[in-house]
């Protein structure tokens, strides 16, 4: 299928697949270590480049605490890295770029969709890469039904620093043509070397696209057993 992301996202992210080094001289994409927050953790994990890996759990289990964790969005314990570099020796919102959190639920700080895209966006690629029509980056946010929030979300998160994506049930309101599309999207950061962690209740998405599946019960994380 042709790629139907925008020239300018595909230069921006060509480094993040590209090293003349051998991969196993590189540092994960993602380490965690030992982070902790309310009944969650300790909690240490490792998600190599162009990798997704998967997190289910029971509601209230903290799957969303542990990615506001590893955003640095809320107070915690322990240290993540990005590439090697720890996100408690770089600036909150250079750390949040490249490792972007989008919630089930995402805010919006303008009455407009365009305003919360970068400058000279290509919305006539972009929005339907994911089934929108390119006029609705004029559109009123408060004319969004959830699964176009949830949409639009995840393509605001696609900026040129971010090498990580945090996700957190992406897909939940949305109807089979929508979710392939969205997941075509995802498969096309995985090339380019993005991690991505991927909170699911859906198994079957978990299968299409984790290598990778963990559990999150009773505040710890490990290997999904079923």
């Amino acid at each position: 299928m042709e790629s139907r992301i925008p020239a300018a996202f595909e230069a921006e992210h060509e480094e993040l697949s590209a090293s003349s080094e051998p991969a196993a001289r590189l540092p994960p994409r993602l380490e965690a270590r030992a982070l902790r927050r309310l009944h969650v953790g300790p909690t240490d994990l490792t998600i190599e480049r162009g990798t997704c890996v998967s997190i289910a759990g029971q509601s209230g289990s903290g799957k969303s605490v542990l990615l506001r964790m590893i955003a640095d969005l809320d107070p915690h314990d322990g240290d993540a890295f990005l590439d090697g570099r720890a996100c408690s020796r770089m600036p909150a919102p250079a750390w949040r770029h490249r490792v972007t959190y989008v919630a089930a639920e995402s805010g919006w700080w303008d009455e407009s969709v365009g305003v919360h895209f970068a400058a000279g966006t290509d919305f006539a690629t972009l929005l339907p890469s994911v089934g929108l029509p390119a006029e609705a980056s004029g559109w009123p946010v408060a004319r969004l039904s959830t699964g176009e929030r949830q949409r639009l979300a995840l393509l605001r998160a696609l900026g040129p620093d971010n090498r990580v994506l945090l996700l957190d049930e992406p897909t939940s309101g949305l109807d089979e043509a929508s979710v392939a599309l969205v997941e075509a999207v995802l498969r096309e950061r995985l090339a380019r070397g993005t991690a991505i962690l991927l909170v699911t209740h859906d198994p079957d998405q978990a299968a299409r696209m984790a290598s990778r599946h963990l559990e999150l019960r009773d505040g710890r994380l490990g290997e999904r057993t079923t």
